[in-house]
């Protein structure tokens, strides 16, 4: 795990978030919640509040990625 772990430091900005994002939708995916503290749980509420009350605040995923691009090159 250590050499992969260090291989990841090579990477651009770009593609580390792109595998933080895809390691952050398995963990959503999986039924395992333990580690989820409670200031979680009220995060994840108070976003989802925020989304709900200003929908046009969200940026679509391609934006999401333009942006990165846009800093990474």
């Amino acid at each position: 795990m250590s050499n992969d772990f260090e291989s990841l430091h090579s990477l651009p900005v770009a593609d580390k978030l792109r595998i933080v994002e895809q390691l952050w939708d398995e963990i959503a995916e999986s039924a395992d919640t333990t580690g989820l503290h409670e200031w979680h749980k009220d995060e994840i509420k108070r976003r989802m509040a925020e989304l709900d009350f200003a929908p046009e605040s969200a940026i679509t995923e391609e934006e999401l990625w333009r942006r990165v691009d846009a800093k990474d090159g």
